[in-house]
């Protein structure tokens, strides 16, 4: 963990140039070209697609707007040219922090347009916008829109009773560790902790007969998740795992080979350095994952299938 802090700290004076040859294996590029080209390679592997444009310190209504053409962009090429990806939108980037108005009318005019041509994620960012995107969610179930669905973080300490709050609605889910590191009052930070409470929180979305999208890519909870959705006779229909773009991607092979559903998050977007620099810093331990699956595949005799 210290080494892991140590590179998170010569981050901001490693080359731009450096930064981006590293991230080039888990974002799609800078346009929306760079993600259909990517989407297309994975649906011909047999995996599905979730895109998210990248952008999040959004300082001004325009901004929120041209972030929310973007996905309406990326939704009609999808429809257009057949290719299997929904979208995953994170309020911030709608404009949550400029208001709550602000967001909820930028992210239902989305969720309309894609009714008939795609679904809905609304991702979970740090704790100070748990409530409102909850909200939101809520909100656009009540107007009717169905084509949408959100995310839990089991790091959170909230997240079962949430996960119960919400069980009226079968909620389609996302289910996460989490990356924010948040205060210990209201996040578990113990590794085996945020483990059992994804596994109590899996086991009581599938109680309520919610779909849910198993992002991990931790093999205890992978396999956890492959034996209780054997237990309940779920079939291929009835969940999907989720997997980040880049990481762990012989894992990822290796459960579509078993018949699975895999859809692979699909970042895209100018903002691609902020993006980097912020997911290390807010984790550190990922900038030690980076750093070990950069040294394998650039050393021979490492193939990086960590």
């Amino acid at each position: 963990m210290l080494l892991d802090r140590a590179l998170v700290r010569l981050l901001p004076a490693v080359p731009k140039l450096v930064v981006r040859r590293i991230s080039e294996r888990y974002i799609a590029g800078e346009e929306l070209a760079d993600a259909v080209r990517v989407v297309r390679r994975l649906n011909g592997e047999g995996k599905l697609a979730t895109v998210d444009v990248l952008g999040e310190e959004i300082a001004n209504a325009d901004e929120a707007r041209a972030i929310a053409d973007a996905y309406r962009d990326a939704l009609d090429v999808f429809d257009r040219e057949q290719l299997d990806s929904n979208i995953s939108v994170k309020p911030t980037a709608l404009g949550l922090k400029l208001g709550y108005d602000v967001c909820r009318e930028n992210l239902e005019e989305l969720v309309t347009h894609a009714a008939g041509r795609g679904f809905v994620r609304i991702d979970m960012e740090d704790a100070s916008t748990t409530d409102d995107t909850l909200r939101l969610y809520r909100e656009l179930r009540a107007a009717g829109h169905d084509n949408v669905g959100v995310v839990l973080q089991a790091r959170l300490k909230r997240t079962v009773e949430d996960v119960r709050a919400l069980a009226e609605l079968k909620p389609n889910i996302r289910l996460c560790k989490g990356i924010y590191l948040e205060r210990p009052e209201i996040a578990y930070r113990d590794y085996d902790a945020v483990r059992a409470n994804f596994v109590q929180a899996l086991e009581e979305l599938w109680n309520g007969g919610s779909y849910v999208g198993v992002a991990t890519h931790d093999e205890y909870l992978l396999e956890q998740a492959q034996r209780e959705a054997a237990l309940r006779g779920l079939g291929r229909e009835d969940f999907e795992f989720q997997m980040l773009l880049g990481v762990r991607p012989a894992l990822g092979d290796a459960l579509v080979r078993q018949g699975h559903q895999l859809r692979i998050y699909t970042p895209f977007g100018r903002d691609w350095y902020e993006y980097s620099l912020r997911r290390l810093q807010e984790n550190p331990r990922i900038a030690g994952y980076v750093a070990t699956d950069t040294f394998n595949r650039l050393v021979p005799g490492r193939n990086g299938s960590r």
